[in-house]
């Protein structure tokens, strides 16, 4: 099958490839999705994650769809194993139009009962790993490409029986706004979708819902664009 072409808003190809989605955290919910989006969109896919088994059956689906797929299963926040992987799929492809970041950490513990060297564990995944991957990707980013990361409304309302979520959530949303004002001026520029919604199988809140929320996000023109965009349903296309 092949892919169609990306739409004019999207993260321009180099050198006469195709565009180049990177998905940190990939899994079969809204990372997973937004692979197929952007898949469909015609971008090759490089997946990062810890289940080799879900990377091999987003790997079949994504090739399905026309994309040519690199994965690597490794824990992100290993920095030296994930700084690794990034590049190696910067340097298979010469470039990354779009980085997604989507991973966080879900621990149920209110704050009374949340060690410290727990809260710092789940941090170093939802907010320190897209750190670890933008630093490691920056050699392949260029003018129009893109970094994009899965927020939610645990950022404003964090829910106190999983208290490092909300921790994780703004905090990623506050590295985002940094991230995007330092790479402004080379043209790329970074995006939090804010979620405020609870994720389901049917409605607004679908992974495949949030997704197309994501690809709006990514491909909204320069003279638009927001460190973070709100999705609260009904937005498709």
């Amino acid at each position: 099958m092949t892919a169609p072409e990306p739409t004019p808003a999207a993260a321009p190809a180099r050198g006469g490839t195709r565009p180049v989605l990177v998905v940190v955290g990939a899994g079969p919910g809204v990372s997973g999705s937004v692979a197929r989006r952007f898949a469909d969109e015609g971008y090759d896919v490089g997946l990062l994650g810890t289940d080799q088994r879900v990377l091999d059956d987003l790997t079949t689906d994504l090739e399905r769809r026309g994309a040519t797929v690199r994965s690597a299963t490794v824990d992100v926040t290993d920095t030296g194993a994930a700084t690794s992987a990034v590049r190696g799929m910067g340097e298979a492809w010469g470039h990354v139009d779009v980085l997604h970041f989507n991973p966080s950490a879900y621990r149920e513990k209110d704050p009374l009962e949340l060690s410290v060297p727990e809260l710092l564990e789940d941090v170093a995944l939802g907010v320190g790993a897209l750190l670890t991957a933008v630093q490691a990707a920056r050699p392949f980013l260029a003018a129009g490409s893109r970094i994009s990361v899965t927020g939610s409304m645990a950022a404003d309302r964090p829910w106190h029986g999983a208290a490092s979520l909300g921790v994780q959530k703004a905090g990623v949303r506050n590295l985002v706004r940094s991230l995007d004002a330092t790479l402004a001026p080379d043209g790329i520029r970074a995006v939090s979708v804010t979620v405020r919604g609870t994720l389901a199988r049917e409605g607004d809140f679908t992974p495949d819902r949030v997704a197309d929320a994501i690809w709006g996000a990514v491909t909204t023109a320069e003279e638009e664009w927001a460190s973070e965009v709100p999705y609260s349903g009904q937005a498709r296309g």
